[in-house]
Parts: C-alpha cells; sequence; structure tokens
C-alpha cells in the first residue's frame, strides 16, 4: 500500500475515511482502562488473489465475551461486526497480509477509575502486517521475575488490555538483559505463557502446552494448532501444569497467537533448546498452519473467511 494508512476504518456503526474518526484528547486514558480488543490476520494468497481472515468467527465470539468479563454492553450484534471486518478489509484492498483490530472502550461514566458506564463505542482497524512464517526467525527468552496475572487479579482468558501492561513489563525486562522475549510463570509457579502468545514444548514426541486455568489466554491460535497437531500429524497432545524447569530440557518449545503465529525459542536462560535449532515438530506444524492460513492447504476449511477480493478484481475485469 502507498498510503500511510488505510483508506478507511469503522467506528460505532459505520464505516467512515480515517480522517473523519476523530474524538478529544481528553477522552485518552481512562476509557483504555477496561478496554477490549482482538487481535485477528488476514492472509494473502497471491496464486488465489484473495485474502482469508482466520478463524474470524472466533476471534468475534471472544470479543464478545471479553466484552462481557469487564462489563461493557455490546450494542453491535456480532454478525454485524464480522460482516464489518469482510467489508473493511475488501474496501481498503488489502492485497497483502494485514492485522485487524476491534476495540471496544468504555465510551460513558465518570472520567476517573472509579467511573462506571457499561456504554461502550467500538472500533475496527486495519493495517499490513507481513507474516514471519517460514522466515527462519527465532527467539532466546528467559523466564520472567514478573508474575502472571491470575483469575483473582484480572482475566487471564479474554483480551482486556490492562492486562497486556503485566507482559510488557516482563518484556521489557527481558530486553534489557539482553533476551529476545520473556516467559512469565503463574501464581503456583508453573509456565503461563509470554508477553501476548501462548507457549508450547515438545518432550518425547509429545506436545505439551499449560492448560487454560495456568492463567494463559484462550488462545485460538492455541487451540488451531492442538487440534491440527492431534488430527492432521498424529502428535500427542497434553494439556496440563508445565514446570519451569521442563523448559530447560525440552526438545523444543514455542510461542503462538495471532501476533507470534508460530515462534520458535531456541534458548531458555541460555539453555539451549534441543540442539538449539526449530525441532522437527515446530517445523512440520509451522508448514502446516502456513498453507492452512493462504488456503494452500484445503484442510479446515472452516477457519477461512474469504474476503472477496478475487470476485472485486473479476468484476472488474
Amino acid at each position: 500500500m502507498t498510503e500511510a494508512h488505510p483508506k478507511y476504518l469503522w467506528w460505532n456503526g459505520r464505516q467512515m475515511p480515517w480522517e473523519d474518526a476523530t474524538i478529544h484528547v481528553t477522552e485518552l486514558g481512562w476509557s483504555t482502562v477496561g478496554a477490549i480488543f482482538e487481535g485477528i490476520r488476514a492472509y494473502w494468497n497471491p496464486e488465489q488473489g484473495e485474502a482469508y481472515i482466520f478463524r474470524l468467527r472466533e476471534h468475534m465470539v471472544r470479543f464478545s465475551q471479553s466484552m462481557k468479563l469487564v462489563r461493557l454492553r455490546q450494542d453491535y450484534p456480532t454478525e454485524q461486526l464480522i460482516e464489518a471486518i469482510i467489508q473493511l478489509v475488501r474496501d481498503n484492498n488489502h492485497r497483502e497480509d494485514v492485522y485487524i483490530r476491534p476495540l471496544a472502550y468504555r465510551s460513558g461514566g465518570g472520567k476517573s477509575l472509579s467511573g462506571f458506564s457499561d456504554e461502550a463505542s467500538i472500533l475496527i482497524n486495519t493495517r499490513p502486517n507481513p507474516s514471519h512464517l517460514l522466515t527462519g526467525m527465532v527467539q532466546h527468552a528467559c523466564v520472567s521475575s514478573w508474575t502472571r496475572i491470575s483469575d483473582t487479579v484480572m482475566p487471564p482468558r479474554v483480551k482486556n488490555m490492562s492486562n497486556y501492561r503485566n507482559g510488557q513489563l516482563a518484556a521489557m525486562e527481558a530486553a534489557t538483559n539482553g533476551y529476545d522475549t520473556a516467559i512469565l510463570l503463574n501464581a503456583q509457579g508453573k509456565v503461563a505463557e509470554g508477553p501476548g502468545a501462548c507457549l508450547m514444548l515438545v518432550r518425547n514426541g509429545r506436545l505439551i502446552t499449560p492448560d487454560v486455568t495456568s492463567s494463559i489466554l484462550e488462545s485460538i491460535t492455541r487451540d488451531a494448532l492442538i487440534t491440527m497437531a492431534r488430527e492432521d500429524l498424529g502428535i500427542e497432545v497434553i494439556e496440563r501444569p508445565v514446570d519451569r524447569t521442563e523448559l530447560y530440557i525440552a526438545d523444543e518449545v514455542f510461542f503462538c497467537g495471532t501476533a507470534a503465529e508460530i515462534t520458535p525459542i531456541v534458548s531458555v536462560d541460555r539453555y539451549p533448546v534441543g540442539d538449539g535449532t526449530p525441532g522437527p515438530i515446530t517445523r512440520r506444524l509451522e508448514q502446516l498452519y502456513h498453507d492452512v492460513l493462504r488456503g494452500i492447504d484445503p484442510r479446515h476449511a472452516e477457519w477461512r473467511t474469504p474476503v472477496g477480493l478475487a470476485q472485486v478484481a473479476a468484476t472488474a475485469d
């Protein structure tokens, strides 16, 4: 794209030019404390001339659940939001990999930390975001001194924006100490997740991941990888609490999520993971995930929502 930003965004019930979506600067701050969001990707297939949004419905169901948990009223039905996203990506003519962010924030009540109203505004915007799948990207991680938030503190299973300060602190600490990323333990001292990504490891040919009661996000990507590992690759998957020292003796470790996609972790606290390179199960999952996302592999078609760019191009011709 040649423009600095897409032509359109969606705000409170209508698609509008980017420049028209403005609020006063004093609205910043308090409204974001209880804000929730989704990170969604669309993947471009140049051979088909089509972009596919990954698990759009599942993301928007979680969006609704997140709004409920932070007591925001959803005035726009999920179906309307889904159609708005498809139309927005199509009208912005995103012929590339793209990140889609629906955001709900408190737009009524007092402008203070204690101000409370269930009135919500919803914003949806898009931006180009190239995939790093199959690029050879790896990361070196440390176990953070910060503890992952628990369900008695904030709701870790949903995408409450305030939750991400927890991961941000861990990421800043890791960068300061010379690492690429961090791994947080939960209040019980078990492995939780990374800053904005779930974690999986491989031991003795089995895929192991912290269960959803280990203070992790109920990740849609994690769920997809579990399904593909079991159904398509025939790999045993175990969801259970994970000890810190298991990371040091694991054969493979990787992060997964909308932003992380599949990101191999090749060392933890300076312990090499396996031989210090991405392992065979990680590579097989990465290839399959990549091909399913782009519609190269026909399996799991129910996860792909075509945007309709191929039809637009055919009509134009």
